[in-house]
């Protein structure tokens, strides 16, 4: 994962150009295809619980435990269940909340990249 350390200034990011970084799948997590994980982070808070910064997957189903985040879809569209609660059809513009501890699996039907902030 790439950081942008503890940016000094205001700035600025075209999400749609951003080059990022792989971010490797544990393999337990992919339930089938090859999906593939890159992300960067843009800012990180000093104390290590917030992040902020842009995320992409490739189609395939993963299951993932969540952290308390906020993201826009970007780019892409993907289908997001949430274990004992709701399935989320997400694709670009789309804004979502995802709770800490959800259990979640993704089914990314066009790459998807997303602009989040996480607090763990």
């Amino acid at each position: 994962m790439t950081t942008i350390d503890q940016a000094p200034a205001s700035f600025a990011v075209h999400i749609p150009d951003a080059v990022l970084e792989p971010e490797p799948l544990d393999p337990a997590q992919i339930v089938s295809g090859d999906p593939q994980v890159t992300g960067k982070v843009l800012w990180e808070s000093a104390d290590g619980k917030q992040l902020r910064g842009i995320w992409q997957i490739t189609p395939g189903v993963v299951t993932d435990t969540e952290a308390n985040e906020l993201f826009v879809v970007v780019s892409g569209r993907a289908t997001v269940a949430v274990e004992g609660g709701a399935t989320l059809e997400l694709g670009p513009g789309d804004a979502c909340v995802l709770r800490e501890g959800d259990r979640t699996t993704w089914t990314v039907h066009e790459t998807l990249r997303k602009a989040y902030h996480i607090i763990l």
